[in-house]
């Protein structure tokens, strides 16, 4: 048995699938905010409910916000900021009793959908999450690629490419830096961008049946927003050239963005053609709780893929 626990910052879920991928037992809690403490205990509690309910004892893959930093071991880049500085690996394993593998919940999302998702059958796939922040993740082989400084691909922290002259400086962001990808392809940067164009507030969910509605004030923001996610995803292909690119997160159920973003990609990649698929995630919410649970599918080696 598998067992797959999504470590996030509104709920923590953990669900047990068979080798075959068949799901045995799932379960979610609130998050403990701001208590490391109670958050170990969270998971560990949610795993001994898991093999209660199934009557085996799983291994234990989580999804994290952040990473692991190869130099100290520690929790860094995560947006769960009680988290981070913490032994968050060691501390798992000893209130679990057993080695857990730890990959960020965007690479999780990669693994997922490369296992038995959007993505199967594909050697590279690129997942990308569009939510209430931008990342995204690399599944080589199935495999998640962490990368040297365990940060491959952190795309939402770099900056739009291809900006057009009122683009920049650009929205600020959290991180410190103006124009990263996630302060215009975010859900709160897509209502940013209309908000700032029309002086309306409204959730993207909102701007989107307008735009079907024939508002032509959203239908401007929604173009916006599809050249800029064009520009993005070319800025990836031309560096990475995936076989297949996996969209995830709440932005990603907007079923028009699948007809109208490769002729938008094609004329930023560097070649005589774009053929690349780009796929809605076929496992919705649940991809990446999945994807933890896969990060032992080869327990015999190693947890992520180094560059």
């Amino acid at each position: 048995m598998l067992i797959g626990v999504d470590f996030g910052g509104t709920k923590i879920e953990a669900v047990a699938l068979s080798p075959a991928g068949e799901t045995l037992a799932r379960k979610r809690l609130p998050t403990p905010r701001d208590d490391y403490a109670a958050s170990i205990a969270a998971v560990a509690g949610l795993v001994a409910d898991l093999e209660a309910a199934t009557g085996a004892r799983g291994s234990v893959g989580i999804g994290m916000p952040g990473a692991i930093s190869a130099d100290t071991g520690l929790v860094k880049n995560a947006n769960s900021t009680w988290i981070i500085g913490r032994p968050l690996a060691s501390d798992l394993e000893a209130a679990l009793g057993r080695p857990v593998r730890l990959e960020n919940d965007a690479n999780c999302l990669a693994v997922s959908e490369a296992t038995d998702g959007a993505g199967a059958g594909a050697h590279l796939v690129w997942a990308v999450i569009l939510g209430t922040g931008v990342g995204s993740g690399i599944a080589i082989a199935g495999r998640a690629l962490s990368g040297r400084n365990r940060i491959a691909g952190e795309w939402g922290h770099n900056p739009l490419p291809w900006p057009q002259a009122d683009e920049l400086p650009g929205p600020p962001c959290y991180c410190g830096d103006n124009g990263c990808i996630e302060t215009f392809l975010s859900g709160p940067g897509f209502a940013a961008d209309y908000r700032r164009r029309t002086g309306a507030s409204a959730r993207a969910e909102e701007i989107m049946a307008a735009v079907r509605a024939g508002d032509a004030a959203a239908r401007e923001s929604f173009e916006r927003y599809l050249d800029r996610l064009a520009r993005g995803i070319a800025h990836v292909v031309n560096i990475l050239d995936p076989e297949a690119v996996v969209l995830g997160g709440g932005m990603s159920d907007i079923d028009e963005l699948y007809p109208a973003l490769p002729e938008r990609v094609a004329p930023h990649v560097f070649s005589d053609s774009f053929t690349t698929p780009i796929l809605k995630n076929r496992h919705g919410a649940a991809s990446g709780v999945r994807g933890a649970a896969w990060l032992w599918k080869d327990p015999g080696e190693a947890a992520h893929q180094q560059v």
